[in-house]
């Protein structure tokens, strides 16, 4: 095809494979045991699974209607109204999609357009930063930084970020990568913000059940004023350890909600109808095994965490999600991209350079992410790899 030029259009040509993906074949490739892709090793509670299988040989698997089949819009609204005191119509309010990312992506698109800005806090999810630059928007990055063992922000910095063109902020805790749950404290300053510029907060809550040492997960929704200018998303991928499912949920008021479908429906247009009445029989009655699950993971944190101080990485102890920033630089490492890549052929293991998910890419060039969502013995094999590293 001579004379043919570079196809993708260039707002997305920054964006390559992304890093989950050449990780995940890096590990596969080199036979490595992979703590990179944040996916657990064990499946979701078995009565849940059997809900899945039956509603497939009940017949159920044609389209189902475009915003969600009615019995898990009904169970994302009693899990809001429940554990947090948020009231929506399941018919207008809730709204269900594609996993999370889709969820994310949609309401970014149907919110923010070209000539807008978007506030994001680095290191984010690299969904972000593509979605943003498909809706023909500009991002503006306000850093997390470590400050008293765990990563969080400076207020002045958020106010700065803020230009006559910001449109929304999205905003994920518990966080991916850094492991930061954020306080009541640093989401009242997310809320005056958004309150005083008139802004749309996007909200990635995928990990709001697996928070650890008495962290609690507080919706942004919540607070004052809050409600009505906020779009929520969330999952039954993490909460339930089914990733593969993708099905997620939108809850924000209607208009929000309208403006979300009016982009969804060009997309994929519906959700799998057997996952969607699984997910609706796991919010109603698997919460039990979602605690199990927290407490599950929060012990493989601590394991995952003393082997790789022991393997003399410098950690950073997570209140929530499937991950530990570590930082390399006490084992002599200075470029976590580049070993990355190397660790395989040093150590049989896969992380992922954190440095990926920055504007400033100086900024987190010394850290690593290890998930810790697998078995005991894989972390334990794995962190004893690790200890040769140095």
């Amino acid at each position: 095809m001579d004379g043919v030029g570079e196809p993708l259009v260039s707002r997305m040509q920054g964006f390559g494979t992304t890093i989950f993906a050449e990780m995940s074949a890096l590990a596969a490739s080199t036979g490595s045991i992979n703590l990179g892709q944040g996916f657990p090793d064990t499946d979701g509670p078995p009565a849940m699974l059997d809900a899945a299988v039956a509603a497939i040989r009940s017949g159920g698997n044609q389209y189902p209607p475009g915003p969600g089949v009615p019995e898990l819009r009904a169970a994302v609204a009693a899990q809001r109204l429940e554990r947090y005191g948020l009231e929506y119509d399941p018919a207008a309010e809730v709204f269900v999609t594609v996993g999370a990312t889709e969820g994310v992506a949609a309401s970014v698109l149907a919110l923010a357009g070209p000539g807008d800005e978007a506030i994001v806090f680095e290191p984010y999810y690299d969904s972000y930063a593509a979605t943003i630059a498909l809706a023909g928007a500009e991002r503006r990055a306000v850093t997390l930084r470590p400050s008293g063992g765990r990563f969080t922000f400076d207020p002045d910095e958020l106010r700065a970020a803020v230009g006559p063109r910001t449109r929304l902020i999205l905003v994920n805790s518990p966080h991916n990568p850094a492991g930061t749950v954020f306080t009541r404290a640093e989401l009242e300053v997310i809320a005056a913000v958004c309150r005083e510029h008139d802004l749309v907060a996007v909200t990635d809550e995928v990990y709001e059940y697996l928070t650890f040492d008495g962290a609690e997960h507080i919706p942004l929704a919540t607070l004052d004023g809050m409600r009505e200018r906020t779009v929520s998303v969330s999952s039954a991928g993490k909460t339930f350890s089914v990733t593969g499912w993708k099905t997620g949920w939108v809850t924000a008021p209607a208009a929000h909600i309208r403006a979300v479908q009016t982009v969804k429906q060009f997309v994929t247009y519906a959700v799998s109808a057997p996952y969607q009445r699984a997910a609706a029989y796991a919010l109603r009655n698997e919460l039990a095994w979602v605690e199990d699950l927290r407490a599950s993971l929060e012990g493989k944190r601590d394991r995952l965490i003393t082997g790789l101080e022991a393997a003399g990485f410098e950690t950073f102890r997570p209140q929530g999600t499937y991950f530990v920033q570590a930082d390399i630089r006490p084992l002599g490492f200075t470029d976590g991209m580049e070993l990355a890549r190397a660790l395989p052929g040093k150590a049989g293991v896969v992380a992922v350079p954190t440095q990926v998910f920055y504007d400033d890419a100086e900024a987190g060039a010394h850290f690593v992410r290890f998930a810790f969502c697998k078995k005991d013995d894989v972390i334990d094999e794995a962190v004893e790899r690790l200890r040769h590293l140095g």
